[in-house]
């Protein structure tokens, strides 16, 4: 965990070593305070040594600049460092969740990971900077003033390392039983999220339904969780205090009493005294920072794993070694192919599937809720890998492809359209970067978009807001279908995409395909038959198998699942109109 943590360190290695040097030398300077106030008091006021009061003042108060001095660049750069590493977390997190295949993110959840992205990185943030900074002040304070404590009066030392042991294990205990509860805390954060992001996603459902009062619920359910842990975990950190403070007050008391019998003895001077006070203070406020730190582990060590969980995560799609860079043709080859989310062979949405479709072909799929049509169309991009058999595109198995070829190659029109904020010309070139305002024009011609976008008053240069929240349903699947066309696929997967649009339009979308794309293989999933009926093959889905493979004529004339669901719709086509 600490290994995979440091690789995020990189540039700002400089000032993580700056700022423990430079606090070390804050710390050494301030263990040399106490040292020259003994030598003020008892050598200068107490014999009336102007000279030597001059001269040990100035010697205190340049000690005393360069502990503000080394104090205030330590400060510096360990902000500098702790800034930077969590920069860099952030960064190698994100980056990694952009290779996630979607299993992958499956595992996690968004709202898992939007977590661990702000959450626990602020967490690590926070402890690096105790780390390299409060962490190396507080042992080497600790250990510079005893032995200073020790160089003028042993006895007296002797007193607050009795209490080290009663501090260690109050400590020990704090942390056996705390760190659990955060890691639980941390989980129900995610929930949190995921309530929360849900909820804004859905806020139009939750408004009309009139659900606020029960989405209200489910927040102050999980808010109720996060309460009663972390007020268990701050319960037993709280134990922390009482006892630094007894330690404390109980080290001065003894060594009050001890010293005054040396006093009155004359073993022992009012400057000595002094000092060995001040000293007592930075050992136990020194192992007050140290338990403060413990906590702070504690509480980050469950972000640590959390972080480390992500970044250590094995990525199930990869490259290979001499992958291939150009996909031929958009030709597809089902060979004896299964799929599993979970990747148990007991648990199959997809089974046995055989299946050849040549380039240039249109091929309908239809099939009932939970048929797996989308599940078979998601592995031809390799968005999944096939459990068993391969899925063959121009020849090759896709595993043999780079992935960002075969996923340039293949465009995907899902089911959940999403649009991100910006204008439509800055969505529409997800597909294509470079694309001209020309090409853009003609896709959104063939996608039935170009005459909803003239009438728009910035029209190309309308803003989209975020979600597409601000256009019609039917008009989002056309900009999403003009967006995929950009690409200029060899493969053009329609999952349901058109289902918000009115079949007029439907049927010049399909009719544009055919005469302007006759070379791309287009697979088109959807509900209505009309959408699919002029299809070189139709494929009827059942139970993760193929039911049935054939054109609409054959289909239409020899299965039974067709004709039902054919007929129906046509029924409810003519009551309709």
């Amino acid at each position: 965990m600490i290994k995979t943590l440091a690789k995020c360190i990189r540039e700002y290695k400089l000032p993580s070593i700056l700022a423990p040097i430079f606090v070390t030398l804050e710390v050494i300077m301030e263990v040399l305070l106490p040292f020259l106030m003994a030598s003020l008091i008892d050598d200068g006021v107490k014999n009336g040594d102007m000279e030597t009061i001059i001269k040990t003042g100035l010697m205190l108060a340049a000690v005393a600049f360069g502990a503000l001095v080394f104090g205030a660049l330590s400060g510096k750069y360990a902000a500098k460092a702790s800034a930077g590493f969590a920069k860099n977390l952030r960064h190698d997190l994100y980056y990694k969740i952009q290779d996630y295949s979607f299993a992958n993110i499956d595992k996690f959840s968004t709202s898992s990971l939007v977590t661990r992205l702000t959450t626990d990185v602020t967490n690590i943030q926070n402890a690096y900077q105790m780390i390299i900074r409060v962490a190396i002040r507080a042992p080497f304070m600790m250990i510079f003033a005893m032995v200073m404590s020790f160089s003028m009066n042993s006895q007296l030392s002797f007193v607050f390392v009795a209490f080290i042991p009663l501090i260690a294990l109050a400590l020990g205990t704090i942390i056996k039983f705390a760190h659990p509860v955060f890691r639980r805390v941390f989980k129900t954060y995610d929930k949190l999220n995921n309530v929360v992001q849900e909820n804004l996603h859905g806020i139009r459902v939750v408004k009309s339904f009139v659900r606020e009062e029960h989405e209200i619920g489910k927040f102050k359910s999980i808010s109720e969780l996060i309460y009663k842990d972390f007020s268990k975990a701050e319960k037993m950190i709280a134990f922390n205090m009482p006892v630094m403070q007894l330690s404390i007050y109980g080290c001065i008391l003894i060594i009050s009493w001890i010293a005054s019998h040396q006093i009155v003895g004359g073993t022992m001077t009012t400057g000595e005294l002094i000092t060995m006070m001040t000293y007592v203070f930075q050992i136990l406020m020194s192992l007050m920072f140290l338990s403060m730190i413990m906590v702070m582990v504690v509480l980050s060590r469950a972000s640590a794993e959390r972080i480390s969980e992500v970044l250590n995560e094995e990525i199930d799609l990869k490259n290979n070694d001499k992958a291939l860079t150009e996909v031929k043709d958009g030709s597809i080859v089902f060979d004896n192919v299964s799929f599993s989310y979970t990747g148990k062979s007991d648990k199959l949405c997809l089974t046995d599937i055989n299946l050849k479709i040549k380039s240039g072909e249109t091929i309908g799929i239809i099939g009932g809720t939970g048929s797996s049509k989308s599940s078979l169309v998601q592995l031809i991009p390799r968005l999944y890998d096939a459990t068993k058999g391969k899925v063959i595109v121009g020849g090759e198995d896709v595993r043999n492809y780079d992935l960002e070829t075969i996923r340039d190659s293949v465009a995907m029109v899902l089911q959940k359209n999403v649009l991100f904020s910006g204008t439509i010309k800055e969505n529409l070139r997800w597909g294509n970067a470079q694309a001209t305002d020309e090409e853009i024009a003609a896709v959104c011609r063939l996608a039935q978009a170009d005459g909803f976008i003239e009438q728009m008053p910035e029209k190309y240069d309308t803003y989209i807001e975020q979600g597409g929240t601000n256009v019609s349903g039917g008009q989002r699947q056309r900009l999403c279908i003009a967006r995929a066309l950009l690409k200029k696929p060899k493969i053009l997967i329609l999952d349901d995409s058109t289902s918000a649009v009115d079949t007029k339009t439907d049927k010049l979308i399909r009719q544009a395909f055919l005469e302007e794309i006759p070379d791309t293989t287009k697979i088109i999933i959807a509900q209505r038959i009309a959408s699919v009926q002029d299809a070189d093959k139709i494929i009827i889905m059942d139970k993760g198998r193929i039911a049935a493979l054939g054109s609409h004529d054959e289909l239409i004339k020899t299965n039974k699942i067709y004709q039902e669901v054919y007929y129906s719709q046509q029924k409810g086509s003519e009551e309709n109109g």
